[in-house]
């Protein structure tokens, strides 16, 4: 069972792939994906050498064909010749009989559950009855079984990666396109392995929307272990996208799982070179990873919270804050705060410049003691309770109290009142206080090295209490001021870290907002901006267009890098939009199910265009399709 306030590893087995060893005891490796057609050997070899060369440990090729399978061999052999002896992985699709070619060659096998014999997903809806959906799987048993015989006697490990974007329409019709559907899933492939008494199996569970990856990881740990097994999990956020958005997405579902001990293997799934996905895995993991051997938080879930299926926490709104509010954001003052300009809606706007999109300001702003100049109008600003009280006119200023000054809260007349509070703070003190000042939102900070379980302490020990005021959590970084890094590597570790360190605790449903800060040399526009950035990739809060792009490998068969940067400078000004930008359709068509539109390779040169989960237009010249696209969005809009 998780302990929800300290941080140990799930201990898993041990997988053996190739030399380098998964699971157990064993580091969390480090893995990512070359893009490059696996018949193409030597810019394979090239790639791969980067990926190692960048702290890769495993590095996965796209294997849709029994041509591709069969090269794995030399480009095995190639790099074995060139001092480069990390496993290379097999990824399969669609075909059976290439994966029982490339186990005889790879170090492990990924396969498919949702098209490993299965057809591809119709998004039909479909009827099996009992007796239908056993011989179903009695036929996966039938194919699945030699597969395994051939990787036991070749000592190749397996991969059971299931993709929210591609179960099986017979999955989906028992289980619905839900969590629980996903697990069972890769359930039924476990338990074949466990019966055959196959050990060396990894298993993934990925999508593109954070909240029911990270859901659905915890239910398949919870099954496994009430089944007995415990098969090391590799860990990612599908078409994760790139740049921050990226890398914020990745860390918000990666380092919630891994702040719980989760996942023995991660890749970081970026639309950008495969070696950049490394350092921002290797980040996570080692910032993670320090928790370890921290000081015990002697700390009791309240009653009634389920981690496996959590409900966002019964709150009492406090003007904006809390009840059913979206959560707020709290930032520094920014330098020169800027008003978005409303986009034309006429068609030629859609493909004008970038620069339309607008520049969100923080819900709040904290001031400490020093009073602005002229106080920008519409903003909240947030001061310390000594300064608040010598305000003449303070209809757009709030207090803020720490914990020793609690007694003072009765005294101080306002809408809304901010209490700092650790964990450790005897809940006997703020209790009653809380509960006589319903007016009052706290605002929940953490010095513990484990600060997730520090913050998920105090709110618990708050709800055992009966108490109902919000909970703004507020994470304090220091990056910038001594660090010799460029400054391009300051806000990338800050982001990946508050990312990691929030995602959990927005899953739990406990964040009614999310207060970031730096004691060092960072933009305050970039603090804030991360903080909206974190709770839309955790699907808390949409303040800008979102867009669902994969990494690409050598099933892409179009420019998925300019294509992308196309339609962002096209659209990123449409906030609320979701739009799906995949290199084919293997998760395609289901990765982006829940986007408002999609662009899908459908072959060299040749695009499909689909709103929504429908095509709208089939097999579009490359050099056409993003005019096309944006033809259609103009089109609804009208």
């Amino acid at each position: 069972m998780t302990d929800l306030f300290n941080y140990t590893r799930r201990q898993s087995s041990v997988v053996r792939i190739g030399n380098t060893p998964l699971g157990g005891d064993n580091p969390i490796r480090i893995q990512s994906m070359t893009t490059t057609p696996t018949t193409d050997t030597d810019g394979s070899v090239a790639q791969a050498e980067r990926i190692i060369d960048a702290g890769g440990e495993y590095v996965r090729l796209t294997t849709q064909g029994v041509r591709e399978a069969e090269n794995l061999r030399n480009i095995g052999d190639r790099l074995r010749a060139e001092g480069y002896d990390a496993p290379i992985v097999a990824d399969v699709h669609f075909n059976p009989n290439v994966a029982d070619v490339a186990a005889l060659y790879a170090g492990k096998v990924r396969i498919n559950p949702g098209n490993y014999v299965d057809p591809a997903r119709t998004f039909r809806q479909l009827e099996y009855t009992d007796e239908e959906y056993a011989a179903e799987l009695e036929k996966i048993e039938k194919r699945f079984v030699p597969f395994l015989q051939i990787c036991r006697s070749h000592g190749t490990a397996i991969r059971i990666g299931v993709n929210h974007g591609s179960l099986s329409d017979r999955i989906m019709s028992r289980y619905g396109d839900t969590p629980e559907g996903i697990v069972e899933s890769c359930m039924e492939f476990l338990r074949i392995c466990h019966r055959e008494r196959f050990d060396d199996v990894v298993i993934s569970i990925k999508a593109s929307n954070t909240v029911v990856m990270v859901r659905s990881v915890r239910l398949l740990v919870d099954a496994m272990e009430r089944e007995g097994m415990s098969y090391p999990l590799h860990l990612g956020v599908t078409e994760a996208g790139e740049g921050e958005d990226g890398r914020i997405k990745s860390a918000v579902g990666i380092g919630a799982l891994l702040a719980d001990g989760i996942g023995d293997t991660i890749r970081v799934s970026l639309s950008e070179e495969p070696e950049a996905e490394i350092p921002v895995a290797r980040h996570l993991v080692d910032y993670i990873s320090q928790r370890a051997g921290h000081t015990m938080i002697p700390a009791e879930p309240c009653a009634g919270f389920d981690w496996l299926r959590p409900e966002r926490r019964v709150t009492t709104a406090v003007a904006n804050i809390g009840g059913c509010n979206v959560p707020v954001v709290v930032g520094p003052p920014l330098n020169t705060p800027k008003v978005g300009r409303i986009a034309d809606e006429s068609e030629e706007s859609l493909v004008s410049d970038a620069a339309k999109e607008v520049n969100v300001m923080p819900d709040y702003i904290y001031i400490g003691g020093k009073l602005p100049d002229s106080p920008v109008p519409g903003c909240k600003y947030i001061v310390d309770f000594d300064t608040f009280v010598r305000i003449p006119s303070n209809d757009s200023f709030y207090p803020i109290f720490p914990h020793t000054a609690m007694p003072f809260i009765g005294s101080v007349k306002a809408d809304v009142k901010f209490l700092v509070l650790q964990y450790g703070v005897p809940a006997e003190e703020y209790a009653a206080c809380l509960k006589a000042h319903p007016e009052v939102v706290v605002v929940c900070m953490s010095n513990h090295r484990n600060r997730l379980g520090e913050q998920r302490a105090l709110i618990h020990e708050m709800t055992a209490a009966g108490l109902t005021n919000p909970v703004i959590i507020c994470q304090m970084y220091r990056h910038g001021a001594e660090e010799k890094k460029n400054s391009a590597e300051v806000k990338s570790d800050f982001q990946l870290e508050a990312a990691a360190d929030m995602g959990a605790l927005m899953f739990d449903g406990l964040c009614d907002g999310i207060w970031l800060m730096n004691d060092g040399d960072l933009d305050a526009q970039d603090i804030c901006d991360t903080a909206f950035g974190i709770l839309q990739a955790a699907r808390l809060r949409t303040s800008k267009t979102e867009y669902i792009s994969c990494p690409g490998c050598g099933r892409t068969l179009y420019d998925l890098r300019s294509t992308i940067a196309r339609i962002k400078a096209a659209t990123a000004h449409m906030k609320g939009l979701k739009i799906g930008i995949m290199g084919c359709i293997v998760n395609g068509p289901g990765e982006m199910a829940d986007a408002d539109y999609g662009y899908v390779g459908a072959g060299r040169g040749r695009i499909s265009l689909y709103r929504r989960q429908e095509c709208v237009a089939k097999n579009i010249p490359e050099a056409e399709a993003v005019e096309r696209l944006l033809e259609l969005i103009a089109a609804d809009s009208r």
